[in-house]
Protein backbone atom coordinates (compact mmCIF):
# COMPACT_ATOMS: atom_id res chain seq x y z
CA UNK A 1 0.00 0.00 0.00
CA UNK A 2 3.03 2.41 -0.73
CA UNK A 3 3.43 3.86 -4.28
CA UNK A 4 2.83 7.47 -5.28
CA UNK A 5 -0.69 7.42 -6.70
CA UNK A 6 -2.76 10.53 -7.30
CA UNK A 7 -4.85 11.88 -4.09
CA UNK A 8 -1.98 10.01 -1.79
CA UNK A 9 -0.37 11.78 1.00
CA UNK A 10 3.02 11.54 -1.14
CA UNK A 11 3.90 15.07 -2.09
CA UNK A 12 3.80 16.16 1.52
CA UNK A 13 7.09 17.26 3.22
CA UNK A 14 8.70 14.45 5.18
CA UNK A 15 7.09 11.45 2.96
CA UNK A 16 9.49 8.50 3.38
CA UNK A 17 9.00 4.80 1.97
CA UNK A 18 7.31 4.24 5.20
CA UNK A 19 4.20 6.58 4.22
CA UNK A 20 1.16 4.82 2.78
CA UNK A 21 -0.71 6.00 -0.11
CA UNK A 22 -4.02 6.84 0.74
CA UNK A 23 -6.92 7.62 -2.19
CA UNK A 24 -10.21 6.80 -2.15
CA UNK A 25 -10.15 2.99 -2.40
CA UNK A 26 -8.03 3.07 0.80
CA UNK A 27 -9.28 5.50 2.76
CA UNK A 28 -11.39 4.00 5.10
CA UNK A 29 -8.66 1.11 5.70
CA UNK A 30 -6.33 4.20 6.97
CA UNK A 31 -9.37 6.25 8.23
CA UNK A 32 -10.00 2.91 10.53
CA UNK A 33 -6.39 2.41 11.77
CA UNK A 34 -6.03 5.84 12.86
CA UNK A 35 -9.08 4.96 15.17
CA UNK A 36 -7.50 1.89 16.09
CA UNK A 37 -9.37 -0.57 13.94
CA UNK A 38 -7.98 -2.92 11.25
CA UNK A 39 -10.45 -3.79 8.67
CA UNK A 40 -10.46 -6.71 6.04
CA UNK A 41 -12.03 -7.04 2.74
CA UNK A 42 -15.04 -9.47 2.56
CA UNK A 43 -16.57 -10.92 -0.27
CA UNK A 44 -20.01 -11.13 -0.61
CA UNK A 45 -20.28 -13.67 -2.90
CA UNK A 46 -17.92 -16.07 -1.93
CA UNK A 47 -17.61 -15.22 1.61
CA UNK A 48 -14.01 -15.23 1.77
CA UNK A 49 -11.63 -12.21 3.42
CA UNK A 50 -8.44 -11.32 1.94
CA UNK A 51 -5.60 -8.79 2.56
CA UNK A 52 -4.00 -6.57 0.71
CA UNK A 53 -7.13 -4.91 -0.36
CA UNK A 54 -8.46 -5.36 -3.43
CA UNK A 55 -11.23 -4.27 -5.60
CA UNK A 56 -11.88 -7.99 -6.25
CA UNK A 57 -12.42 -10.78 -4.74
CA UNK A 58 -8.87 -12.94 -5.70
CA UNK A 59 -10.68 -16.12 -5.14
CA UNK A 60 -13.75 -15.83 -7.31
CA UNK A 61 -13.03 -12.37 -9.13
CA UNK A 62 -16.36 -11.16 -7.73
CA UNK A 63 -16.09 -7.16 -6.69
CA UNK A 64 -19.02 -7.60 -4.62
CA UNK A 65 -16.17 -6.50 -2.00
CA UNK A 66 -16.89 -5.16 1.45
CA UNK A 67 -14.76 -3.72 4.31
CA UNK A 68 -14.93 -5.70 7.33
CA UNK A 69 -14.05 -5.14 11.14
CA UNK A 70 -11.11 -7.78 11.99
CA UNK A 71 -10.78 -9.08 15.80
CA UNK A 72 -6.91 -7.96 15.64
CA UNK A 73 -6.15 -11.86 16.59
CA UNK A 74 -3.06 -13.38 14.45
CA UNK A 75 -0.52 -16.03 15.08
CA UNK A 76 3.06 -15.40 14.10
CA UNK A 77 3.29 -17.80 10.95
CA UNK A 78 7.21 -16.28 10.26
CA UNK A 79 9.60 -13.56 11.03
CA UNK A 80 13.12 -12.43 9.90
CA UNK A 81 14.81 -9.74 12.36
CA UNK A 82 16.13 -6.75 10.25
CA UNK A 83 19.80 -5.61 11.37
CA UNK A 84 20.66 -2.98 8.37
CA UNK A 85 18.07 -0.86 6.33
CA UNK A 86 19.01 1.84 4.26
CA UNK A 87 15.55 3.59 3.81
CA UNK A 88 14.43 5.81 5.99
CA UNK A 89 12.63 5.55 8.35
CA UNK A 90 13.26 2.12 8.75
CA UNK A 91 17.21 2.31 9.24
CA UNK A 92 16.56 4.50 13.05
CA UNK A 93 14.91 1.33 14.05
CA UNK A 94 17.43 -1.74 13.52
CA UNK A 95 17.04 -4.01 14.81
CA UNK A 96 13.17 -4.61 13.80
CA UNK A 97 11.17 -7.77 13.42
CA UNK A 98 9.66 -8.28 9.85
CA UNK A 99 6.90 -10.79 10.19
CA UNK A 100 4.22 -12.81 8.34
CA UNK A 101 1.11 -12.89 10.65
CA UNK A 102 -2.00 -15.60 9.88
CA UNK A 103 -4.96 -13.12 11.01
CA UNK A 104 -7.80 -14.84 12.74
CA UNK A 105 -10.01 -14.57 9.70
CA UNK A 106 -7.81 -16.36 7.63
CA UNK A 107 -5.37 -13.70 5.54
CA UNK A 108 -1.82 -13.89 5.76
CA UNK A 109 -0.44 -10.07 6.41
CA UNK A 110 2.78 -8.82 6.61
CA UNK A 111 3.95 -6.45 9.47
CA UNK A 112 6.25 -5.95 11.82
CA UNK A 113 6.20 -7.51 15.30
CA UNK A 114 6.75 -4.77 18.53
CA UNK A 115 7.01 -5.23 22.05
CA UNK A 116 8.32 -8.88 22.03
CA UNK A 117 12.18 -9.79 22.40
CA UNK A 118 13.72 -11.94 19.58
CA UNK A 119 14.73 -14.77 22.01
CA UNK A 120 10.29 -15.48 22.82
CA UNK A 121 9.12 -15.23 19.49
CA UNK A 122 7.65 -18.74 18.86
CA UNK A 123 6.11 -19.78 15.25
CA UNK A 124 2.45 -20.25 16.07
CA UNK A 125 2.33 -17.50 19.39
CA UNK A 126 -0.45 -15.67 19.68
CA UNK A 127 -0.21 -11.71 18.47
CA UNK A 128 -2.74 -9.27 18.99
CA UNK A 129 -2.98 -5.88 16.62
CA UNK A 130 -1.64 -2.48 17.72
CA UNK A 131 -0.81 0.53 16.06
CA UNK A 132 2.12 3.23 15.27
CA UNK A 133 1.15 6.41 15.03
CA UNK A 134 2.58 8.43 12.64
CA UNK A 135 4.18 6.59 9.41
CA UNK A 136 6.55 9.22 9.19
CA UNK A 137 10.54 8.96 10.70
CA UNK A 138 11.03 7.59 13.86
CA UNK A 139 7.22 6.49 13.61
CA UNK A 140 6.11 9.92 15.29
CA UNK A 141 4.16 12.77 13.26
CA UNK A 142 0.79 14.21 13.18
CA UNK A 143 0.27 13.24 10.21
CA UNK A 144 -2.58 11.05 10.88
CA UNK A 145 -1.93 7.77 9.79
CA UNK A 146 -1.61 4.97 12.03
CA UNK A 147 0.14 1.25 10.79
CA UNK A 148 -1.17 -2.05 12.14
CA UNK A 149 1.86 -3.58 13.45
CA UNK A 150 1.40 -7.13 15.76
CA UNK A 151 2.76 -7.65 19.53
CA UNK A 152 1.88 -10.66 21.97
CA UNK A 153 -1.46 -11.18 22.94
CA UNK A 154 -2.47 -9.69 26.27
CA UNK A 155 -2.45 -12.51 28.95
CA UNK A 156 -5.93 -12.72 30.52
CA UNK A 157 -6.30 -11.08 34.10
CA UNK A 158 -6.57 -13.86 36.42
CA UNK A 159 -8.93 -13.63 38.79
CA UNK A 160 -7.39 -13.71 42.99
CA UNK A 161 -6.71 -17.41 44.12
CA UNK A 162 -8.87 -18.12 47.33
CA UNK A 163 -7.22 -17.78 50.19
CA UNK A 164 -8.35 -19.15 53.85
CA UNK A 165 -11.94 -18.70 54.81
CA UNK A 166 -12.81 -16.76 57.90
CA UNK A 167 -11.36 -17.58 60.76
CA UNK A 168 -12.94 -19.16 63.79
CA UNK A 169 -15.88 -16.64 64.60
CA UNK A 170 -15.89 -15.06 68.25
CA UNK A 171 -18.57 -15.19 70.37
Amino acid sequence: MTGSGSGGVRGSAGVNAATPDVDAFTRPYWKAAAEGRLLLRHCAACGRPHHYPREFCPYCWSEDVHWHPASGRATLYTWSVVHRNDLPPFGERVPYVAAVVDLAEGPRMMTEIVGCPEAELRIGMELHVRFRAGAGAGGGGGDGIAVPVFGPAPTPARAPEPGPGPGPASA
